[in-house]
């Protein structure tokens, strides 16, 4: 009871700030998604000067794991069968890598690897459908409202400019992880809060918020000695955060790959929002080329407006020659079968078929993905990010994306929670 007490003291306090348990920060609706591919003009670089704190907005109410979960059926999937499995097969494999070991996973996992064994790593089509029909049920996700249509966004992986060393140029760091910083995964104490944790610090003997993003990005910063490489401009920093991997290439050529390390346990406040709110930008303008755009010439603005938004993500340089970068689950995410989702409505890991348009366009996009990432901002049980991967075409598609859309998750017919989800919606009816 002396050690529940004095884990209660630490973590209640945070508790109301709403910390990110999420691998990836991303946008929400008004989204400022990435995209390089305009014109190229010279970074964005601001004088240093001390910043002021951003107010700290408290995280939505927490609702049940699953919830809002409904049994579907396979005809629900629309044009399911018209989609190219095997481009979705080798995702499914990164998923069961992560998820075997779970119980739940075991069975449909193991059958997909003795598919994939007596295929030669080759399955057709038409197996890959008949094995998720065999081992899999279909839900449908819904909001909290009931409704279940939702914002369907893009990202994609961003290439950067810098150095391992400062220089006037490369200015502006990206920090790895600090060692003062505390993860207290609250389920340890209440399993009711899976999902949810809370990050600090420790002052004494008491846990208090991280530093701010305005704390931070200081001359005199908390974290000096924790940098890891140097960029050249700030907003493509500012992004990096919200995209949470990316490549950065270095003045002697090279080119490394930088992922999600941790974050500072602050809520994500969307910068294109408030500049909307402020009637600085209007809402098809607030794409990233468009604030970057505002940037230039509101400089004297813009160090007020980046610390509006207090979440701060730290990096880790990964391996060379991964076939994309990590995301939220532990894998590499391939482009275009992956979505980024909010793990209290959708387990991460999942299969889920995606019933969307193409950017800015009518054109159905109904395609099976992975559910292998998540992001600070993407909130709700039909909600995603659609990963379009590296480049100037990802970025334009990324950038463009803000359709609306339908998610159906399939799941083991062995996952324990469904069954409680069915029995309740049964109930209900």
């Amino acid at each position: 009871m002396h050690r529940l007490l004095v884990v209660l003291a630490l973590v209640l306090p945070l508790m109301i700030l709403g910390a990110c348990s999420k691998q990836t920060i991303k946008p929400d609706e008004q989204v400022e998604h990435p995209c390089n591919c305009a014109a190229d003009y010279p970074p964005i670089q601001i004088p240093d000067n001390q910043k002021p704190l951003a107010e700290v907005k408290p995280e939505p109410p927490k609702t049940p794991d699953y919830s809002t979960l409904r049994p579907g059926k396979w005809e629900d999937l629309d044009s399911f069968t018209k989609d190219d499995f095997t481009q979705a097969w080798p995702a499914w494999l990164q998923s069961c890598s992560a998820l075997k070991p779970k119980p739940a996973w075991q069975i449909a996992c193991d059958a997909a690897a003795q598919l994939n064994n007596q295929s030669n790593g080759n399955p057709k089509k038409w197996a890959i459908i008949t094995y998720f029909k065999q081992y899999f049920s279909v839900y449908a996700t819904s909001n909290l409202d009931g409704t279940d249509t939702g914002m369907i966004t893009g990202y994609y992986e961003p290439l950067l400019r810098g150095s391992r060393s400062r220089t006037d140029t490369y200015r502006y760091p990206l920090y790895s992880r600090p060692d003062d910083l505390i993860t207290v995964d609250l389920a340890s104490v209440y399993p009711e809060l899976a999902n949810k944790r809370v990050r600090g610090k420790l002052v004494g003997n008491k846990l208090v918020p991280y530093y701010q993003r305005g704390e931070i990005e200081t001359e005199l910063s908390p974290l000096q000695g924790k940098e890891m490489v140097w960029i050249d401009d700030i907003v493509d920093v500012f992004f990096l955060q919200i995209q949470g991997s990316g490549l950065v290439k270095l003045e002697n050529g090279e080119q490394i790959h930088v992922g999600y390390a941790d974050q500072n346990g602050h809520a994500y406040n969307s910068i294109g929002k408030l500049l909307i709110d402020r009637g600085e930008l209007t809402a098809d303008k607030a794409s990233m080329q468009g604030i970057k755009n505002w940037a230039r010439n509101n400089l004297d603005k813009l160090r007020d407006l980046l610390n509006s938004n207090p979440s701060y993500v730290f990096f880790r340089e990964l391996p060379a020659g991964l076939p994309g970068p990590l995301g939220a689950l532990g894998v590499p995410i391939l482009a275009e079968r992956v979505v980024a989702v909010d793990p209290r409505f959708v387990p991460l890991g999942a299969p889920v078929f995606l019933a969307t348009t193409y950017p800015n366009t009518s054109k159905p996009l109904n395609r099976l993905m992975m559910a292998q990432d998540t992001g600070g901002a993407i909130k709700g049980g039909v909600r995603a990010d659609f990963f379009w991967g590296a480049g100037d075409d990802a970025a334009r598609q990324a950038g463009a994306m803000k359709q609306r859309g339908k998610i159906w998750v399939l799941l083991p017919k062995e996952f324990p929670l469904i069954k409680e989800t069915s029995a309740n919606v049964q109930s209900k009816n």
